[in-house]
């Protein structure tokens, strides 16, 4: 697996190799990168670019790699002769810097498996970013040999870039033979780990260990009970992963290998907007000094952040190691998953809170890895659409979506996991009628997914969908339970459903699905 990069060379640049966490605080405050909010949390803007890039984001088209990626989703190709072309300009912008720095550490929590990563940054807040989300190595030296290494000039605005087949002078480019990743134009640091877990999706699967888009815990007396939250950012992976009586395994990134479930990371990368200490705790106290914040608005005297603002966007983020979540498990490995939770924030209003998979239904639903965008989160989206972004993690996936539904199939198989549909959008109506499940029944139906309860309950067909719904949960009133009766209108209801259903259908049809898979599916 591995094709190693060779360690690179800045003559006359001064290269500061993993520096401590006071350092590179003090040394972004010092080259304006960011000021310390009254929590301690270093808090830095990422400029025009508040979210990930995903028209910018290239493969290197190679005959080595081509027949393997899924070229129809969302991986767009680069040449070999563009690639090194960016590639240079990037090397010879970073050669005219004083300083640069380096971060030389690990993906992958259990060593078996782990890649050796390498990330050059101009930014010292960059440089902590990395630091965090991915796995410290207290002796790696400057001549660590890494297996991927990441090179982010992100002040580097690329002139003239049609010439380089690119569509804006914003680049991040990605080679899966050479095993390098240029970043360009964007000071926007969700960029950095999420070409990381790009690369583990590829490579992982050659070595037998299933990647997965999903957070993980396990029970803190028994570390047979594991569960894993697949989720598209919104649904609530990170909140409900953070439970005080489960110690965290990781909120984003894992592998499922014959033996366990291991975290790809080192840290979390939670969203800010609305936080509060009452519903979040875990979260709350975990942003402290050594954390980073992004384009989180400041109080201008007391620099207390505003949790409550987007003004500067909606995505505020929070970067921290994830051993400042209490009792979060340390080294992050852990066995096989008991129960697999598919998180879903359904803005129409119809599917289910909780529902029990059958394999081909996980198989259907991990496909289609649905969630709904909301008004007004978009220009032009004026009511709720849906978003169907496959497994989970369609942007981070190489590989066609099937194959890694497949290995959901077969870890799920071989360890007799339960799958569950668990909705955490809205009831009663779609989104502006309806309301929102509340976070304490949400959290109860994980509850009762973990300690067994919820499994031997009766379940009744929903009639559209075909899901399985418990006619009772512990702490949930049976009367939310059937999302129709909780219309006025029943008629109204089956209208959404079915709209819904045939929107389902729509999006099935990208994939080569086995016939009983695309059977499992809604009734249009």
């Amino acid at each position: 697996m591995k094709t190693a990069t060779p360690t690179l060379d800045f003559p006359g640049v001064t290269v500061h190799t993993n520096l401590s966490t006071a350092k590179l605080v003090e040394t972004a405050i010092l080259n304006g990168e960011g000021v310390l909010a009254s929590n301690g949390a270093l808090a830095c803007d990422t400029g025009e670019r508040t979210g990930r890039s995903p028209k910018d984001k290239f493969v290197e088209d190679t005959p080595g790699i081509h027949d393997a990626i899924d070229w129809e989703g969302a991986n767009s190709p680069i040449t070999p002769e563009n690639f090194a072309k960016i590639e240079a300009l990037a090397l010879d912008y970073l050669k005219g810097k004083e300083d640069l720095y380096r971060f030389n550490g690990f993906a992958g929590a259990d060593e078996r498996y782990r890649l050796n990563v390498s990330v050059v940054t101009e930014e010292a807040w960059h440089n902590l970013f990395a630091a965090t989300m991915f796995i410290r190595d207290e002796n790696a030296t400057a001549d660590f040999d890494p297996d991927w290494t990441i090179i982010n000039a992100c002040n580097l605005r690329i002139e003239d870039y049609e010439q380089y087949g690119l569509n804006s002078e914003v680049a991040v480019i990605q080679s899966l033979e050479q095993k390098k990743v240029i970043i360009c134009g964007t000071r926007y640091a969700g960029e950095i780990k999420k070409s990381i877990f790009y690369a583990m999706n590829y490579d992982m699967t050659e070595v037998d260990v299933f990647p997965m888009h999903c957070s993980a815990n396990v029970d803190k007396d028994d570390e047979t009970n594991v569960a894993l939250f697949f989720g598209l950012s919104g649904t609530g992976k990170t909140t409900l992963s953070a439970d005080p009586n489960r110690p965290l395994i990781g909120d984003d990134e894992h592998g499922w290998s014959e033996d366990g479930v291991f975290n790809f990371e080192g840290g979390c990368y939670a969203k800010c907007i609305k936080l509060s200490k009452e519903g979040e705790p875990q979260i709350w106290d975990a942003i402290r000094f050594g954390a980073v914040l992004e384009n989180m608005v400041l109080d201008a005297d007391s620099l207390v952040p505003d949790y409550d603002s987007d003004a500067k966007t909606e995505n505020t983020r929070v970067a921290y190691p994830v051993d400042y979540i209490p009792d979060a498990k340390i080294p992050s490995v852990c066995g096989h998953p008991k129960n697999v939770i598919f998180l879903t924030a359904d803005a129409f209003g119809v599917l289910p809170p909780v529902s029990k998979l059958t394999k081909e239904q996980a198989m259907y639903y991990f496909i289609n890895g649905y969630t709904s965008k909301l008004a007004g989160t978009e220009a032009g989206v004026t009511e709720p659409q849906p978003n169907f972004s496959p497994c989970y993690g369609g942007p981070f996936l190489p590989r066609p979506p099937m194959e890694y539904a497949e290995w959901l199939a077969k870890r799920v198989d071989a360890h007799n996991a339960n799958v569950w549909l668990l909705n955490t959008g809205w009831t009663g109506g779609p989104y502006g009628t309806g309301e929102r499940f509340s976070l304490p029944y949400t959290r109860a139906f994980v509850t009762s997914i973990l300690d067994g309860t919820l499994a031997h309950a009766e379940f009744v067909t929903h009639p559209i969908f075909g899901l399985q719904i418990p006619t009772s949960a512990p702490k949930v009133p049976s009367d939310v339970l059937d999302p129709r009766k909780t219309w006025s209108d029943g008629d109204a209801y089956d209208a959404q459903a079915h709209s819904l259903a045939e929107k389902f259908r729509a999006n099935d049809q990208k994939y080569d699905m086995a016939e009983d898979v695309r059977n499992a599916g809604p009734t249009a």
